[in-house]
């Protein structure tokens, strides 16, 4: 989801309940339960929800990747494949995106936090750096907060431009009421908006068909659940040094960040949107490994 950036500008558009789209078709390609491989495994969150994950690798330090909304850890492929030979490399599904279940009373970002919490006690992360894209950059703030001792920073993906926002109660609401309203249009909407016009056509069909495989009630209760949620509070609780790797959709305003999060810092990729992690995963790479070897030099032994 786009929470880099919530509210306002025409990029807010695909919030209209109609958008003139016509009817749209839920893909029939939701995102599959993953084949088992050796390092998948399953682990229950504090509500008993069963999350999902993947682990790979070896290295004192870890990355945990955390999803954005309507994701899934698909979205981390790149980095998977690419980072295992040098870090402990993790991706989990949130409840009720992928494989994880949908059993969960409340979707909220602190919610979604305990999952994150879960499967690094699982497997006994020591020195973790968690990256969160989108939704998933406030997620790992909480989670940060959650696991002092183990997390030794915080990298946000497209997100947190604006480390100071609070949701406000009136725009979940709508953006709920859209996605009850005509999930297909609202969702189609919502993913174009994720990129630069006229870019990306095969990665953003591909984003489109996973997302828009979210059941309907999760995401409503999703967007619900951010209302009122204050993102410069959960960079306070954090208790971590924090950092971006943002695309250029949205202007990023690091000095605001730094009034919440001191020595708050971020790379911008020029040209990339929502997903640079997918849209130039090598450049994205060696910014976050820029970053994370940074964090690790600073980190209490």
């Amino acid at each position: 989801m786009l929470f880099g950036h919530w509210g306002g500008g025409d990029r807010a558009a695909w919030l209209r309940p109609r958008l003139g789209l016509g009817e749209l078709v839920l893909p029939t390609d939701a995102p599959p339960t993953e084949s088992p491989a050796a390092g998948d495994g399953r682990v229950r969150s504090a509500d008993g929800v069963e999350i999902a994950y993947s682990a790979r690798g070896e290295g004192e330090t870890a990355l945990v990747f955390v999803h954005g909304g309507l994701a899934d850890r698909a979205f981390w492929a790149p980095q998977m494949q690419q980072l295992a030979d040098r870090y402990r490399v993790v991706a989990l599904d949130l409840a009720g995106h992928g494989a994880s279940g949908r059993e969960r009373a409340a979707w909220t970002i602190p919610a979604f936090s305990q999952d994150v919490r879960a499967v690094v006690e699982a497997l006994d992360l020591r020195r973790a750096v968690l990256v969160g894209n989108s939704l998933g950059g406030p997620v790992a703030l909480e989670a940060a907060a959650l696991l002092p001792g183990r997390v030794i920073g915080v990298v946000a993906v497209d997100t947190l431009h604006d480390a100071t926002i609070t949701f406000s109660p009136g725009e979940a609401k709508e953006r709920a009421a859209a996605f009850r309203q005509d999930f297909p249009a609202a969702g189609h909407a919502m993913v174009v908006s994720l990129f630069h016009a006229e870019t990306q056509p095969e990665l953003r069909d591909w984003a489109e068909r996973r997302m828009c495989g979210m059941p309907r009630q999760v995401v409503a209760g999703m967007m619900e659940g951010f209302a009122g949620y204050d993102v410069g509070a959960a960079c306070r609780r954090a208790g971590v040094p924090i950092r971006a790797i943002n695309g250029d959709l949205w202007p990023t305003n690091v000095e605001r960040g730094r009034t919440v999060a001191p020595g708050f810092a971020a790379a911008v990729m020029a040209g990339t949107g929502h997903f640079p992690m997918l849209e130039r995963p090598a450049e994205f790479n060696r910014h976050l490994v820029e970053f994370a070897e940074e964090l690790a030099a600073a980190a209490p032994r």
